[in-house]
């Protein structure tokens, strides 16, 4: 990432027909304020990296990761990626509610690029993963939550991405199932994949990464050590 910045229109008060909405256009008056979810952050992160990133809600976090992959683009900088990416950011985000279980597995294989033969290929270990029994055959809109959440996992931690984009997943579902990805995710780790973990949890960030970056406001305030960074953030919101 280089200089990368994101800002957002925020309207204070919508037009209340579309006349309106023309004249505030031919007036240049559209009353709206700009606000920047990132300002000029520059990061790396090398190949095999265990990052986390911390921060008050609205720092910006969730706004990084969708900039990383592709989800939106910049308003100025840059941020290049070299590798697969396989972003957990809402599990669900890519599931048809008509399709069945096992036809979603297939669609978000190909959302993630692999090819027909890759998927079946995957089949068993995704299956196997997400342990939903028949329900697999069924259509997603008869899934509760947790056991969507287990399909779109079992999916993301078996594409054989380069890069792992994980946000706050590891709250969803039941405490076996937390465990089983948090799990996972280590065994990445120890595979080489490069993992990017936004979480509020401070001590399973402290466990999983070898580098914590502190977000606030949409700047970087550090990027250092776990203990280090932590630490501090935990003074600063008076915590510790």
């Amino acid at each position: 990432m280089e200089g990368l910045s994101k800002g957002f229109r925020i309207h204070a008060e919508p037009a209340r027909s579309v006349k309106e909405l023309a004249l505030r256009f031919v007036k240049r008056k559209l009353d709206y304020e700009e606000f920047w979810a990132l300002r000029d952050v520059s990061l790396g992160v090398d190949a095999g990296e265990s990052v986390g990133i911390i921060g008050r809600n609205g720092s910006g976090k969730s706004t990084l990761f969708k900039l990383i992959s592709g989800v939106f683009a910049p308003t100025s900088g840059s941020v290049r990626a070299s590798g697969r990416i396989a972003p957990m950011i809402e599990l669900t985000a890519g599931f048809h509610p008509e399709l069945t279980g096992m036809e979603n597995i297939f669609l978000n294989c190909a959302i993630y690029g692999l090819g027909r033969a890759e998927a079946e290929a995957k089949l068993g270990r995704i299956t196997g993963f997400a342990d939903i029994g028949d329900f697999i055959h069924s259509p997603v809109r008869m899934y509760s939550s947790g056991m969507m959440a287990r399909l779109g996992f079992a999916v993301a931690v078996n594409v054989d991405a380069d890069i792992l984009l994980v946000d706050e997943v590891l709250a969803v579902g039941d405490e076996q199932f937390q465990q089983r990805c948090y799990e996972r995710i280590k065994n990445l780790k120890k595979d080489g994949v490069t993992i990017v973990y936004v979480s509020h949890n401070l001590e399973s960030v402290r466990d999983l990464c070898g580098r914590v970056i502190w977000l606030d406001n949409g700047t970087v305030v550090a990027d250092g050590r776990p203990d280090g960074v932590i630490d501090e953030y935990r003074r600063s919101v008076g915590r510790g």
